[in-house]
């Protein structure tokens, strides 16, 4: 197999690139960091990888709203590319400042209608947190997810608050099958009310961790799993034992396996 090429897209104020980059290569991938300005240059760039990496972070200082003027780069300049990269069944991943700048592009998760955006991750009621979470995925047809049904992840972040524009709207996306990851209590389960603080660190709409495109190919969730790809990541590991791996290995493997 030729291992795909991973664009881990680098601008002012990323600072997950490097973990994003490390999770890629351990999969298999072969990951290169690139800055925003360089793809603008040459948004034909895009045509030499196979997968695209948004890291966490602070870009831009996260001023005007988290994410947003990346956001704001990528609709405005880089838009045709990136919905051409996902219509070449190619993929893209968004965490946590990644999916914020994914979602708040309107491009993919979920595209904006005539009356703008669907959903938005606005401000945690309980501030910056900073902790672990338990997640269940549903993977439906999400191709970084598939036979994954629990994970454990970090999060680190002020603005994770996933809410919809209407109620109509979580539940569509819901039906869909595109709500693909949901904050889980202890045992890996997610009721259908919304979870206490801090199960649900962010009181998101309908304990909402990520979301998928229709199609699979682009996911977007708040968590951190390229901080949990080693077993020694664990925050417990030295009381429960060492783990084969760690959790969010997996997804990593699973979007490199992809293009075998």
């Amino acid at each position: 197999m030729v291992p795909p090429k991973v664009l881990v897209l680098r601008a002012p104020g990323s600072n997950c690139d490097n973990e994003l980059h490390y999770a890629f290569e351990l999969a298999g991938g072969v990951a290169e960091k690139v800055h925003v300005n360089r793809l603008r240059e040459n948004p034909a760039l895009l045509k030499q990888f196979q997968i695209l990496g948004i890291p966490g972070g602070f870009t831009y200082g996260d001023d005007v709203a988290a994410g947003k003027i990346l956001a704001h780069q990528l609709a405005h300049y880089l838009s045709e590319a990136i919905r051409q990269f996902r219509d070449e069944e190619k993929l893209i991943l968004g965490v946590c400042n990644g999916f914020q700048i994914l979602l708040k592009a309107g491009i993919l998760i979920p595209p904006d209608d005539e009356d703008g955006p669907l959903a938005t991750l606005t401000h945690n009621p309980t501030g910056f947190n900073d902790r672990w979470v338990r997640l269940k995925a549903s993977p439906g047809n999400c191709v970084f997810l598939k036979e994954i049904n629990q994970m454990l992840a970090p999060i680190a972040h002020g603005e994770g608050r996933f809410v919809c524009r209407k109620e109509w709207i979580l539940k569509g996306l819901e039906q869909a099958g595109q709500v693909v990851l949901h904050y889980a209590d202890e045992v890996g389960n997610t009721p259908s009310e919304l979870l206490p603080h801090p199960l649900n660190p962010n009181a998101s709409q309908g304990n909402v961790a990520g979301i998928c495109d229709a199609t699979g190919r682009v996911l977007g969730l708040m968590p951190h799993p390229e901080r949990h790809v080693l077993p020694t990541q664990h925050p417990k590991w030295t009381r429960v034992g060492l783990a084969k791996e760690g959790d969010g290995l997996k997804l990593f493997r699973n979007a490199v396996a992809y293009f075998a």
